[in-house]
């Protein structure tokens, strides 16, 4: 269901209590925190740009807690302003918390509910998002997290509408990204909520990124499963199907496999894993199709069976709707990137969708054309299918960002469960020089 933030946006600024000022951003600090995502809004929106175009931010860094403050890279931390400078603020960012295993402080969280009731934005970056839930803040709201830790926040936190695919999630006084970087993505996305997409595009200049990312962060998952699988009979049953990917077999098979009903099984797979084991087993064969386009020279067509997709099109489809890029324009992508001295013989991948490889058309397809038969899930006789999408033409010019959608992660949550795709900190310097053949996901600077 669609979202419109900008409406809630403006309701919350329409209460800001008189204290609080839209252009102070408060960053809230805790012990034990990691460096990187604590840097994020301090660099984001602690540093003078306005020579760039860019409006500045008034910050002000404040103590989540007594005692002090030391990262998780040994540095030792001094924040100039306590909790109750947050009563100033307009928007306030809460960095990754240092355990997802350990309460906030009351203090922090009365101070974070606080906030909120007189109007301020509040931002989780990372497993902030467990803070912000803690004070109940993201009850009956949509969220993300870092995909390794989106099963945990579900099952803790079961009214939060957890989806790890997401980046970001914006639902107006209330944001949440995914892990690492994507608060870098979150923080732009505030920019430009705040004073547009000239200012927000200036800005992701100066800091050397994109201004925008396509897809989510399905991309970047690994294929490791939530630890709490590792001594559970259906263990066995995900192990067998990780080995024989190349097979064509549904998730009745599975069922099958662990002795149980197709109802029971997809109860027992969602609860342990907070994914259908239908879109995972998708992921699954779409990310080994993934990782054979990066190592090998086998034409699409050969990707497809590897994978037990059951035709090509079906490979086409649940890509370019799950990476937004078709296999061979991905294939082009990542091989443009690597260096000379390791393309090594990869002149003969023209065939295969090489550099010269045009994306292909749009492709219409169904969940259960990557399956079985038309008993298997998705199909007339499996439920959880789903029903035909157009994928998005990497070939075509992005066109304006929509506002963030509100979706119920329970019914498309991948979980913890794909394998990593590409190293999302390896954007270079010349990733805007014109020519170069981008990645799927990387845009033009503006």
């Amino acid at each position: 269901m669609s979202h419109d933030s900008t409406a809630v946006q403006e309701a919350a600024a329409r209460k800001l209590s008189g204290r609080r000022r839209r252009e102070i951003v408060a960053v809230l600090l805790f012990s034990g925190g990691p460096i990187f995502e604590s840097s994020i809004p301090l660099s984001v929106f602690g540093i003078d740009r306005q020579d760039a175009g860019v409006p500045r931010y008034r910050l002000l860094v404040c103590a989540g807690e007594e005692g002090p403050l030391r990262t998780t890279g040994g540095l030792e931390l001094t924040a100039p302003h306590g909790l109750e400078a947050i009563a100033r603020a307009g928007t306030v960012v809460v960095p990754a918390w240092r355990s997802i295993t350990s309460p906030p402080p009351l203090e922090a969280l009365d101070a974070l509910r606080r906030a909120h009731e007189e109007g301020a934005r509040i931002v989780g970056l990372c497993t902030g998002a467990f803070v912000l839930a803690a004070a109940g803040l993201l009850d009956g709201r949509p969220a993300t997290t870092h995909w390794m830790y989106a099963p945990t926040l579900a099952k803790r936190y079961p009214s939060v509408h957890v989806d790890p695919r997401e980046l970001f999630v914006d639902d107006g006084d209330v944001l949440t990204s995914a892990g690492t970087a994507a608060g870098i993505d979150l923080c732009l996305h505030i920019v430009r909520t705040d004073h547009g997409n000239e200012a927000a595009g200036a800005l992701a200049r100066r800091l050397v990124v994109p201004p925008r990312r396509a897809g989510g962060q399905e991309r970047y998952l690994d294929r490791s499963l939530p630890e709490e699988i590792g001594a559970d009979p259906l263990a066995e049953v995900v192990a067998w199907a990780l080995e024989h990917l190349h097979e064509q077999f549904d998730v009745e098979t599975l069922a099958a496999r662990a002795y149980m009903s197709r109802r029971t099984f997809d109860r027992r797979f969602r609860s342990l894993t907070g994914s259908a084991p239908l879109q995972w087993l998708i992921t699954q064969r779409v990310l080994q199709a993934q990782r054979l386009l990066e190592t090998s020279d086998y034409s699409v067509d050969e990707v497809a069976g590897r994978c037990g997709f059951r035709s090509p099109v079906a490979l086409r489809g649940h890509f370019r709707r799950q990476l937004g890029s078709s296999p061979a324009a991905y294939r082009a992508a990542y091989r443009a990137r690597r260096p000379q001295n390791e393309r090594g013989l990869d002149g003969a991948a023209g065939a295969t969708g090489g550099p010269m490889a045009m994306p292909s058309a749009p492709t219409v397809v169904s969940a259960a054309d990557g399956m079985g038969g038309p008993g298997g899930p998705g199909g007339p006789g499996g439920p959880g299918g789903h029903s035909s999408v157009p994928g998005p033409n990497p070939g075509m010019p992005p066109g304006p960002v929509p506002a963030q959608t509100r979706r119920t992660a329970a019914a498309g949550a991948f979980g913890a469960s794909a394998s990593l795709a590409m190293d999302a900190g390896k954007q270079t310097a010349d990733a805007y020089a014109q020519g170069r053949t981008p990645l799927p996901g990387q845009r033009s600077a503006p």
